[in-house]
């Protein structure tokens, strides 16, 4: 009996990850006999909580923390994977739909994910793991830095928790408050980009439009993040301006690598090292895989990316690699280059983006028995 992987991200805006897989799922078995296997996963955005604790097992948490502007409180759920591991994500509490119809970039905060990481410690958990993507926020992990101890002075000598639009106020950093807290704690940071801090490929100028910046608001955001990264480095000997994966998250990457010492990891590599990938493919046929946009981007830490490249290392060029998504974008060559076999947009006809999130599920389902059947005809 052939064995098809099934390992998809979300469809943002349209479907979890979970449900991608069953709509995947439902496709190859409408035609197929071949045993699938479900790896719904996330690279660090929405829906990292209930990858992880799909893939790894565990049970989910909550508290109640600082939502994505400063006075704001929302109940963010976090996952315990183990007696030692547990993985926050940020978009719980500081993600971009917390902020729909009043996205203000300047504004917005990290501290609600300092709060959850604090519970997690609380929890008895010693290594973190923090999916960093989906954010509102462009305060270089500040807010959650504030939330774990560090402390910011302005050219007062007054303490304050920094926000983007005050990122330039910061004269100096105490990060000592933050060593009993952080004291034998762990911290990975699952980085869906591998964007450094500033300049024309960071976090301001390649996300802040999306979180509602404008092209001056953008450059104000981007001083602050350059002005917090020499404080940085004067003040704690540590470098972070052109790490790759600084800039996720509106530099709350960066952050946490200067404030707990963080690891920085393409989140997809993350979660298959916790399902145990390798052992999963070894007698695998085919992997399906997919996300809502692929194209060049996808290269800096995607799911489809971190899959082809992980089957690649692992089992060679003989294993294919297909996914479906929503819409291609420029760049699709390069996919191609790091081992993904072959790309197949779902939409079954001409229509809206509201029409092509209504029917996403039905239009995987109906792919993935096209995919079906041509693969059982090769083979």
């Amino acid at each position: 009996m052939r064995k098809i992987i099934v390992i998809p991200d979300s469809f943002k805006g349209a479907l979890t990850a979970t449900e991608v897989c069953s709509a995947i799922t439902a496709g190859i078995q409408y035609v197929s006999d071949a045993e699938v296997v479900q790896v719904p996963v996330a690279d660090g955005g929405e829906g990292t909580v209930e990858a992880m604790l799909a893939a790894a097992g565990g049970e989910l948490a909550s508290a109640e923390v600082c939502g994505v502007f400063p006075g704001e409180t929302v109940t963010a759920h976090y996952g315990l994977l183990s007696d030692t591991d547990a993985v926050v994500e940020m978009a719980e509490c500081a993600g971009l739909p917390l902020a729909e119809g009043r996205k203000d970039a300047p504004a917005t905060t990290t501290y609600g994910v300092g709060e959850l990481i604090r519970h997690a410690i609380g929890s008895g958990r010693s290594h973190i793991i923090v999916g960093a993507g989906g954010s509102a926020t462009t305060d270089l992990g500040c807010g959650a830095a504030a939330a774990l101890g560090v402390r910011f002075y302005n050219g007062s000598d007054e303490e304050f928790v920094p926000v983007g639009a005050t990122l330039t106020d910061v004269a100096r950093i105490d990060a000592t408050g933050a060593e009993e807290i952080l004291s034998g704690i762990s911290v990975t940071v699952m980085c869906d980009i591998d964007n450094p801090l500033a300049g024309p490929n960071g976090a301001a100028y390649v996300f802040g439009p999306q979180k509602g910046a404008d092209p001056d608001t953008v450059k104000e955001l981007d001083s602050g993040l350059i002005h917090v990264a020499d404080i940085i480095k004067r003040d704690l000997d540590i470098d972070i301006a052109q790490v790759p994966g600084a800039g996720a998250a509106g530099g709350l990457g960066g952050g946490l690598l200067a404030f707990t010492g963080a690891e920085l990891r393409p989140g997809i590599d993350t979660l298959l090292d916790a399902v145990c990938f390798t052992d999963i493919i070894k007698d695998a046929d085919l992997i399906i895989t997919g996300e809502g946009q692929i194209d060049g981007q996808s290269l800096s830490g995607k799911v489809p990316v971190g899959v082809s490249r992980w089957a690649a290392k692992h089992r060679g060029p003989n294993l294919p690699v297909v996914v479906l998504a929503g819409s291609i974008g420029e760049g699709i060559d390069d996919v191609y280059a790091e081992g993904v076999t072959a790309v197949f947009p779902i939409a079954r006809r001409p229509g809206s983006l509201s029409e092509a999130i209504e029917h996403t599920a039905e239009n995987l389902t109906a792919t993935a028995k096209d995919v079906a059947r041509l693969t059982a005809f090769l083979t």
